[in-house]
């Protein structure tokens, strides 16, 4: 690799992986482990920030030669923030204040390097989901798949099938604004591969 700058994922996100990765960034994952915690109060632009440069500062002190990737992504819909399911219950409730409506879906990253944070951004997508039948909101969450995904549905899924518009990003709203990440990564002096 000789002086190339090493780039780190601080995410499990298979999501955000397969967009790093079709974006030909070369990197490592090593997962930040830090509980996603709202703040009472906290508007979610700033939840969505804070908890991104966390997650990038908490990996990049233990590699500080790296520069390391934080991201969080949140779902906003009727001045409710919508994160991941804690249970079937949970999931019909955020799919069911989706059904027929238009919500934001913010996703934050962050790029750290020795603790410190380079840069940090919250993007934003407006999505409208189509009417969804109760029938289909239980055979979706029968499927699991809404169970690790902010507002419990996936764009790249099954649930990609709800949704009748997409205003901005589709990757932010898979969990990674993949065109702005990779313009802040080339400022700091990573190339793609």
């Amino acid at each position: 690799m000789g002086d190339s700058i090493k780039v780190i994922l601080a995410s499990g996100s298979p999501r955000r992986r397969q967009l790093l990765g079709a974006a030909k960034i070369a990197f490592d994952v090593i997962e930040s482990g830090m509980p996603e915690q709202h703040i009472a109060g906290e508007p979610a632009r700033d939840y969505a920030i804070r908890m991104a440069r966390d997650k990038a500062r908490a990996v990049s002190s233990r590699f500080p030669d790296a520069i390391v990737i934080g991201a969080d992504t949140i779902v906003v819909c009727e001045n409710q923030i919508l994160e991941k399911p804690a249970d079937d219950d949970d999931a019909r409730r955020m799919l069911g204040t989706l059904s027929a409506r238009t919500h934001t879906v913010i996703t934050a990253f962050a790029l750290a390097r020795g603790g410190e944070i380079l840069e940090s951004s919250p993007v934003e997508s407006r999505v409208t989901f189509r009417k969804l039948a109760d029938a289909e909101i239980n055979d979706y969450i029968a499927t699991g798949e809404p169970f690790d995904k902010a507002g419990a549905y996936g764009i790249q899924g099954v649930g990609g099938g709800f949704i009748a518009h997409v205003e901005g990003s589709r990757d932010n709203v898979m969990g990674l604004p993949t065109e702005r990440v990779v313009a802040a990564l080339a400022r700091f002096g990573v190339k793609r591969v």
